[in-house]
């Protein structure tokens, strides 16, 4: 295999793909976890399913938030911001942006019974409470903060729609969520023309890839019923967030689908971004997960994407906690895949890497005479190397189940399963 890197090449910014799900926390008191996330440089913890069902009762979910709809959404005592205001702080403290979904925490019981996921009764109501949220964390209203959080998500995978009976998240109906889409987005953006408003975290892109049931079939088109909705209304979208569990092949079509269908109905300026992805995550804790989180965000790198979330990096007991031994609070070896990429993104500019290997991923980056190369081996065979660049390798690390950014020797081939993290001094 052949990795050519031209650093004469300036392919644009590192993007912000090493953002992150809600954040590893247990309680509310401190936050002794949080250093990690300033050490790997990570750039967003996107809040949605904070602190378990119901947000916890405490934690960003607008029900906790405002507790009681029927009352008053002018009056500060109305509100209830105190363990909300903790978490956001203490992410602050760690330079990580928080990217705020409004909205509610999904309910995987609601077949039993549904507390929080219908519709919001009076959707203007609904948008003056988000409104007086983000004035308490951007402009000090009721003895809040001026914290530059910039993005603000308009609920939580409301496409789930197909059979109303078992939608974990929306228990109305597509129109009645184009509603309430149209009505805060066009008060928040009137109130905040500075901040980034969208929505709305779709389930995803699957039907585009492969065969797949209805269910999945159903959520295209909610997209196109959704765009055309925003557009007729003339609402704002800044930005358009949808997930993928699937694996990197197909992750891309959904980004390239995404840019393309946004483009299609006059949305050319609408970021994108995927703020749940986690490939295989049945393997979290492995050598294998390892390599195939560092080649999605490498890969992302290369799409059309302007931003990524993993879901997650929540400390506990969850399928979804990759990042973190739920037994020792200890990394898993994924976290250091989004140490490896924030090499990258610290240097800041993107310098051509081709490959000519389609199991492996590469990404460089550089500034002034520093550089970065990474490479993950996402095969499951060891693949010989062949470096080709005009820098001269300084430093070489290694990770994979048992080494974690070990520095090594630059090796002949690529074990699989493997990332790799080379740092260059540029001629």
């Amino acid at each position: 295999m052949s990795v050519k890197i031209d650093f004469t090449k300036n392919l644009g910014k590192i993007k912000p793909m090493h953002g992150v799900g809600q954040p590893p926390f247990y309680g509310a008191r401190s936050f002794p976890m949080f250093h990690y996330l300033t050490e790997a440089g990570i750039p967003f913890s996107r809040l949605h399913d904070v602190a378990g069902p119901y947000g916890g009762g405490r934690f960003v979910d607008i029900p906790n938030l405002f507790r009681d709809f029927d009352a008053d959404p002018e009056d500060p005592a109305s509100y209830d911001f105190t363990f909300t205001d903790r978490l956001i702080t203490a992410l602050m403290d760690a330079k990580v942006e928080p990217f705020f979904r409004l909205g509610v925490t999904i309910e995987n019981d609601m077949t039993i019974k549904a507390y929080r996921i219908h519709p919001p009764k009076d959707p203007a109501k609904w948008a003056v409470i988000c409104e007086k949220v983000i004035r308490h964390y951007t402009e000090g209203w009721a003895d809040g903060f001026r914290y530059n959080i910039r993005y603000w998500e308009i609920w939580n995978e409301p496409d789930n729609h197909f059979d109303p009976k078992i939608n974990q998240m929306w228990t109305g109906t597509p129109e009645e969520y184009y509603e309430l889409y149209n009505v805060t987005a066009k008060h928040l953006k009137k109130c905040f023309p500075h901040l980034k408003i969208g929505g709305y975290s779709s389930c995803g892109f699957y039907a585009i890839a492969a065969p797949s049931p209805a269910r999945e079939q159903s959520y295209i088109g909610f997209f196109d019923n959704f765009l055309r909705s925003v557009k007729e209304n003339g609402a704002p979208l800044d930005f358009f967030s949808w997930h993928s569990y699937a694996g990197i092949s197909d992750t891309m079509k959904f980004a390239a689908y995404a840019r393309e269908q946004l483009d299609k109905y006059g949305f050319t300026d609408t970021e994108t971004t995927c703020n749940e992805w986690n490939p295989e995550v049945n393997l979290r804790g492995t050598g294998r997960h390892a390599a195939l989180v560092t080649g999605m965000m490498l890969a992302m790198q290369n799409s059309p994407l302007d931003s990524a979330m993993f879901y997650d990096a929540r400390y506990g007991v969850s399928i979804y906690g990759s990042m973190f031994n739920p037994m020792t609070a200890a990394p898993f070896p994924a976290y250091y895949g989004f140490l490896a990429f924030n090499e990258l993104y610290l240097l800041g500019t993107q310098a051509d890497a081709c490959c000519d290997d389609e199991g492996v991923y590469a990404a460089a980056a550089y500034k002034g005479t520093e550089g970065c190369i990474v490479l993950a081996n996402t095969s499951p065979a060891d693949v010989p190397l062949k470096l080709e660049t005009d820098a001269a390798v300084t430093e070489c690390r290694i990770l994979d189940g048992e080494r974690l950014l070990s520095g090594c020797r630059l090796p002949e081939e690529i074990p699989a399963n493997t990332v790799l993290c080379i740092r260059v001094t540029l001629a």
